[in-house]
């Protein structure tokens, strides 16, 4: 009785309970989906037949090839604009440093599909800028296809290296650059030969993010690839094609993508696992001051990289005020495109915030149990509950809509077509950030405080909801924050599973810059673009104005 007792206490059940849900809603799907790619459409039986005419007709390998292209093209890019952003904002007194910030972390933290639709509102055919050159006699380069998409990528994501990079930078021990410089390593020598391979798991991390999060997008793409097809899009198309999708082929792509992420993952550990990377934080580097014309140079440079990423949320909230004649803009200003959104959408929205506001109550309480039971109860089986709730990190939002499709689109567990697949889909991919945050915060709580509150003789069950939970709160509404942020902008597992009464915002305005409706478009990217300012402002006054960081 006595062992009963133990065995089931608070805490393994809770363990008992998490496995049972990650493995209905995350291992049960994901191995249905891998079952799935198996199956011949011909003869309905388990053979390679899906996997061989991948590798056997251009029209498939050609859109690995495609998506590789753009996505390692976006990462090299991003590092290249992060890195010495980074570096500058870090290491110099330019003027502007907080604005610069907000600036970039507002463009992170937005669906790269509304950066592609500005600029196809500012590139487009019939973009302003584009008929601006025109209208003097220059023809620009077109917007669409590969150049678009990694533009787009580019200025969406290399965010995220420079907050990585930041972050490393600020915590750097500065005595390791001074004993170069005493030996004469000074300059651009420094940093390639110091300073950048002190911090290369940071900046692997960072460009790890983009590659990830390029190789997931399907709304970028599909806006503005123009036949330039990359995976996410052709599994779109194969599982939702309108002469009969083909989910085998679908499952196939989608576990192909998967391999690709987790080979990926599995390349950047290999990279930082060559060599040590530990030093001390003692002496964080010191600030250095500037002569005023660098000064001003520098700021400028900051400023502009910053506005050009930004420049995407200042579009979208002009154009959603002007006029519009059907797809055409035309001249002055109205609040037509918020009245037809309140009268036809409001459905759209009405679900995107209550989605959205039940996955974050999900997580947050998720966040709590498993990230004390990750980081305060150690054990393997603890450590293969963290490897599953992160696995859908390197799951596309395509994918796992697919996925959830091909496990519940029938008996005994009916989900598809209902609320609550689309929460499912929330809670397992923004979960891993979630987690993220509240074990860093718990890892910050002295042990010492929860035993003495239980030498005191209060329960552990009563010490972890009165005390410890009470001190990882800030810590995890902060992560719930930023998982709120980018929940209300999923397109691409949206895309999927979404029908007429479970549409959201992001749906809404992939479908409306399809059918041409762009001010209505602007209207509803606005809405989320305020709900992003918000959010984040709410998040600096949580985190006691510490800003974002990755």
């Amino acid at each position: 009785m006595k062992y009963l007792k133990k065995f089931f206490n608070f805490w393994n059940i809770v363990r008992i309970i998490a496995f049972i849900i990650l493995a209905v809603v995350l291992v049960f799907p994901f191995f249905s989906m891998l079952r799935e790619s198996f199956i011949s459409q011909e003869t309905g039986n388990i053979s390679l037949t899906n996997y061989l005419e991948f590798f056997r007709y251009p029209y498939y390998y050609k859109t690995l090839f495609n998506s590789l292209s753009v996505v390692i093209a976006a990462t090299i890019f991003s590092t290249l604009i992060g890195l010495p952003m980074a570096y500058i904002t870090t290491r110099y007194n330019i003027w502007g440093k907080p604005l610069i910030n907000i600036m970039i972390i507002l463009s992170l933290l937005s669906p790269p599909f509304i950066g592609a639709y500005s600029w196809i509102l500012l590139l487009g055919r019939n973009g302003f800028i584009t008929n601006l050159f025109r209208n003097i006699g220059i023809e620009l380069p077109t917007i669409y296809g590969w150049s678009g998409i990694v533009l787009v990528f580019t200025l969406k994501f290399f965010p995220y290296v420079y907050l990585f990079v930041s972050g490393a930078l600020k915590s750097m021990d500065s005595s390791i650059e001074e004993a170069a410089e005493n030996l004469g390593v000074s300059g651009i020598k420094k940093l390639l030969t110091i300073t950048f391979p002190l911090i290369l798991p940071t900046i692997t991390a960072g460009a790890l993010m983009v590659f990830m999060t390029s190789l997931a997008d399907f709304g970028t793409p599909m806006l503005i690839g123009e036949g330039y097809k990359v995976l996410p899009v052709l599994i779109y198309e194969e599982y939702m094609s309108e002469i009969g999708g083909n989910a085998s082929i679908a499952s196939m792509l989608s576990v192909i993508i998967i391999i690709c992420a987790v080979a990926i993952l599995l390349v950047q550990k290999l990279i930082i696992s060559k060599k040590s990377y530990m030093m001390s934080s003692l002496r964080p580097p010191k600030v250095t001051k500037l002569t005023k014309g660098k000064r001003i140079g520098l700021t400028i440079l900051c400023v502009v990289v910053a506005g050009f990423a930004m420049i995407q949320q200042v579009v979208v909230v002009i154009t959603s005020f002007i006029k519009t004649k059907g797809p055409i803009f035309v001249k002055g200003f109205s609040l037509d495109s918020y009245r037809m959104i309140i009268n036809k959408l409001s459905t759209n929205i009405k679900n995107t915030f209550l989605y959205s506001t039940v996955a974050i109550i999900i997580m947050v309480v998720a966040g709590l149990l498993l990230s004390y039971l990750i980081v305060r109860k150690k054990s393997r089986v603890n450590s293969l509950l963290d490897i599953l709730i992160m696995f859908p990190y390197v799951i596309p939002g395509a994918v796992l809509g697919i996925s959830l499709l091909v496990a519940f689109n029938k008996g005994p567990i009916l989900l598809a077509g209902t609320a609550w697949i689309m929460i499912i889909s929330y809670v397992i991919r923004k979960l891993p950030y979630t987690i993220r945050s509240s074990t860093a915060i718990l890892y910050q709580i002295d042990p010492s405080i929860e035993e003495a509150s239980i030498n005191l003789g209060v329960s552990p069950m009563k010490t972890f909801f009165k005390t410890t939970a009470r001190l990882m709160a800030p810590g995890v509404i902060s992560g719930a924050i930023l998982s709120w942020i980018t929940t209300i902008n999923e397109l691409s597992s949206s895309i999927i599973l979404y029908t007429g009464k479970t549409a959201t915002i992001s749906v809404a305005i992939y479908t409306e810059v399809v059918r041409a409706s762009f001010g209505t478009a602007a209207a509803l990217a606005s809405i989320l673009t305020v709900t992003t300012v918000i959010s984040i402002l709410v998040f600096n006054k949580i985190s006691g104005g510490k800003g974002i960081s990755l």
